[in-house]
């Protein structure tokens, strides 16, 4: 019974985990929303967040990583300064940019199109397998392709303001400081182009973070690493483009609570939470409860930002979250099956759970290194 309760629970602890990633991130869109509107520059944000989330992680990894931390080689530190790039630079960088530029649920929705484009960099890169004559294949191209045609959508198309039993107050508010705003729905579609860079950003921090974190097995400690990075670069751009002593500073405001709260939750446990799911699930399976993020991000952002919900992002959203779920399906068949491979084929050899399943993504990923 002790033995069958402990294999429930090793399944379910990947699902738990991005659930609560999900909430997390959800406040993280909210708090950066409403501080950047507040008047903080997004390039401190940034360093202050990826400052706080080093400061955050390093005592854990020193105590608890201290006997297990591998020897850092040349090719690992390469690959921590392009993933210090690629996420606290590029991807919170055109982040926040196109955040500014649309609102908190509109890139938390956008954000749903991560796993289409991490899917297709994985096939680039020879990291994902796509037989088009099997149904999950198909599934996976027809998924990303639909992910695509949502973003396309939500793009192109904003149609009338969508009223909720709990925004019909502050809609009314808004609409009568419409035209103040006109000036910033001109930049709709250029806010929308720097949140899909912002994504094909993250999808490339995943993939290459599930490649590093094979070389470099200590997730608390590279995640401390990336952070640290991600300081360093992120101080350089943001001293060229903020000179003056005002825009650094912090009070007990949002511009306190949104380091704090981005830095330990975005930054900090994030990567440990995706670091920790990846080793069994692969980087397409932790993006796969993006839609609960966007919900909550809906309805907080209405309620406490007063953002207004278009009709074409609603479009948008559903039709990327449908190829989302059709890449995940497809993505949970590839796993099964590599399971139960690999349980025929070990069944006189039993092992640790954590590397006793690996879906063909990781195999391949092993080949190419």
């Amino acid at each position: 019974m002790m033995g069958m309760n402990s294999n429930f629970m090793s399944k379910l602890k990947p699902y738990i985990l991005v659930v609560c990633l999900q909430f997390g991130m959800a406040g993280i869109y909210v708090i950066s929303m409403a501080t950047l509107n507040g008047g903080m520059s997004r390039y401190v944000l940034i360093v202050y967040r990826n400052v706080v989330a080093a400061l955050f992680l390093a005592p854990f990894a020193l105590i608890f990583e201290r006997k297990t931390r591998p020897k850092m080689t040349l090719p690992v530190a390469m690959q921590i300064m392009v993933l210090g790039f690629l996420e606290p630079v590029l991807d919170q960088g055109f982040g926040y940019l196109g955040m500014s530029y649309t609102s908190a649920s509109f890139t938390s929705a956008i954000m749903n199109a991560v796993p289409s484009i991490t899917f297709s960099i994985a096939v680039v890169f020879r990291m994902e397998r796509v037989n088009l004559k099997r149904v999950r294949g198909v599934a996976k191209v027809i998924g990303t392709l639909v992910t695509f045609a949502g973003a396309l959508v939500m793009t192109l198309y904003k149609g009338p303001i969508v009223d909720f039993f709990w925004t019909r107050k502050t809609n009314h508010l808004v609409h009568s400081a419409s035209a103040a705003s006109s000036a910033a729905n001109q930049h709709w579609v250029a806010g929308t182009l720097f949140i899909l860079l912002a994504c094909v950003a993250w999808s490339c921090f995943y993939v290459l973070q599930s490649v590093t974190v094979k070389r470099y097995p200590a997730e608390l400690s590279l995640s401390t690493l990336i952070c640290m990075a991600g300081v360093v670069q992120t101080t350089v751009i943001a001293v060229a483009f903020e000179h003056r002593a005002s825009s650094w500073a912090v009070g007990w405001d949002s511009r306190l609570l949104a380091p704090l709260y981005t830095g330990i939750v975005g930054s900090g446990i994030t990567y440990y939470f995706q670091a920790l799911v990846m080793k069994t699930r692969g980087p397409v399976f932790v993006t796969a409860f993006n839609p609960l993020c966007m919900v909550v991000v809906t309805i907080i952002s209405s309620i406490i930002l007063a953002e207004k919900i278009h009709l074409g992002s609603v479009i948008g959203a559903i039709i990327i979250a449908i190829g989302l779920y059709s890449v995940v399906w497809g993505k949970s068949k590839d796993y099964s099956t590599a399971a139960g491979h690999l349980e025929k084929s070990n069944a006189a050899e039993p092992e640790l759970p954590i590397t006793a399943s690996k879906p063909p993504a990781e195999q391949d990923a092993n080949e190419l290194h």
